[in-house]
């Protein structure tokens, strides 16, 4: 099962950090290729991405679990969906820690458990989750400053 984790300071209180993330409707500021969100409540929301081929790519996610201003957990809805084929599992994890200075250390963590012939690919699935948490990491960065 490929899990990967990344973290990273910004320059923010925990508090201010978990507004952003923890409300659906910030997703297109700081996660990568989301342009918009769609029927977004704190529980549930879709995003709509934009492939590298250039189409629009909806996907549906629940939020399992949530700690003000600790933790926040969500995973992909897959049944029914061109995802299905490649992931059994999506769940994406955040921890945010003070860091001192007014600071946070944010910790994102990409949990995939593959199905079928995808789970030969694993290497490939970390790499781009990696890049994926990356990139979300440079999307806050963005949002609040690099701390330090």
């Amino acid at each position: 099962m490929p899990t990967v984790a990344r973290a990273r300071t910004v320059a923010a209180v925990p508090q201010a950090v978990w507004e952003v993330l923890a409300d659906p409707h910030h997703l297109p500021r700081w996660w990568p290729r989301v342009e918009r969100v769609e029927d977004a409540t704190p529980e549930a929301w879709t995003t709509v991405m934009r492939s590298s081929r250039g189409r629009a790519v909806r996907a549906d996610y629940t939020r399992t679990d949530a700690h003000r201003p600790r933790r926040l957990r969500w995973r992909q809805e897959l049944e029914e969906t061109p995802f299905e084929r490649v992931f059994a599992e999506v769940v994406t994890e955040i921890t945010l820690e003070p860091a001192g200075d007014g600071a946070t250390r944010v910790e994102l963590r990409s949990v995939q458990r593959l199905r079928g012939r995808s789970r030969f690919g694993g290497f490939m699935a970390r790499r781009a989750a990696r890049r994926q948490l990356d990139d979300a990491l440079d999307g806050l960065q963005h949002v609040f400053g690099a701390a330090g």
